[in-house]
């Protein structure tokens, strides 16, 4: 009688990731330090007179005290907790990937894990071709043929309202639905601003979109969108051969496409977990450090290469220092 495998699952240890770091870094057993703080931790004011109270702290029985898990920040007299999690805030010209929560009243609803759904109109979006002309009742009653519900969109932070609301657009060709790829999602804070957050490894045959809001977006190169992408700007292409191009379905992806799309997605995971800043070159440092050590795919998450990761780091910034 067939009897299944044993399945062998390691159970996660909070604080395990610190602990690992240490390791690797050979940090050895010291006190705790003062700029990291929990819930309820006491805040040093030494030295301090007239101190302010900022966001994350409240005096309890004379002694400030953090009210969030954060780093303490000071700014002059005042003194506040900067939380390590917190929900992404929206700032005009941000690249987001979003997944559409809704469509209703010229309008799709897109949640960017953000404080509530950003809003997409009808009249922001980018027409087959490129076309320019004003929306019509049946382009509303259509609006299922762009986006539908659940479905992933890259976009582009148009304005942000004194309500909060965020207004999106993808009034471009490299904006729009995202399909045949993997989402990663990593903290907001690890992100790091770029001048650029769609990136192309024709190396590898990837494409990158790297969020704002955490959302990162890796899939493998579709040929016929970068020739089309060429042509265009080439003024090869007319608007037809344009439209035509996008209205064509990617081809599907191949087995060593995907294997690469894993890696880079692994790679991606390893630096969150060890609370890394996520950008292309910390992404393809990890990358190649997994190619050039066999490590396989699932070992890419294990403490073992997560400690050679760590140890790369460290070396690499001891290097820059020395310069």
């Amino acid at each position: 009688m067939f009897e299944p495998a044993a399945v062998l699952v390691r159970a996660h240890r909070p604080g395990a990731d610190i602990a690992l770091i240490e390791r690797a870094l050979n940090v050895p057993d010291a006190l705790p330090s003062t700029t990291f703080v929990c819930v309820g931790d006491e805040i040093s004011t030494e030295g301090q007179e007239g101190f302010l109270r900022g966001h994350g702290t409240q005096v309890v029985d004379g002694k400030l005290v953090a009210t969030v898990c954060g780093v303490v920040e000071r700014i002059n007299k005042l003194i506040y907790v900067k939380t390590l999690n917190s929900r992404y805030v929206a700032e005009q010209g941000d690249v987001v990937v979003g997944r559409v929560a809704d469509v209703a009243g010229k309008a799709w609803r897109v949640d960017l894990k953000s404080r509530q759904e950003a809003k997409l109109l009808l009249s922001a979006v980018h027409l087959p071709g490129g076309i320019q002309r004003r929306r019509n009742a049946e382009d509303e009653l259509n609006m299922r043929a762009f986006f539908r519900e659940a479905e992933l969109i890259s976009a582009e932070v148009q304005s942000v309202h004194a309500d909060g609301s965020v207004a999106l657009h993808t009034r471009s060709a490299k904006y729009g639905k995202l399909v045949h790829g993997q989402l990663v999602e990593v903290p907001p804070n690890l992100i790091k601003r770029q001048k650029q957050h769609f990136h192309t490894l024709e190396a590898l045959g990837v494409e990158l979109i790297i969020g704002c809001n955490g959302l990162v977006w890796v899939a493998p190169l579709r040929p016929d969108r970068a020739a089309a992408a060429a042509a265009a700007a080439s003024g090869g292409a007319d608007a037809q051969e344009q439209a035509e191009a996008e209205a064509r379905p990617p081809p599907p992806p191949t087995k060593a496409q995907l294997e690469v799309v894993c890696r880079l997605a692994n790679a991606i995971r390893a630096l969150t977990r060890l609370y890394m800043p996520v950008y292309p070159a910390s992404i393809m440092s990890t990358y190649e450090a997994a190619v050039e050590q066999g490590v396989a795919l699932a070992g890419m998450l294990e403490p073992e290469f997560l400690e050679a990761v760590v140890g790369q780091e460290a070396h690499r910034r001891g290097s820059a220092m020395q310069e």
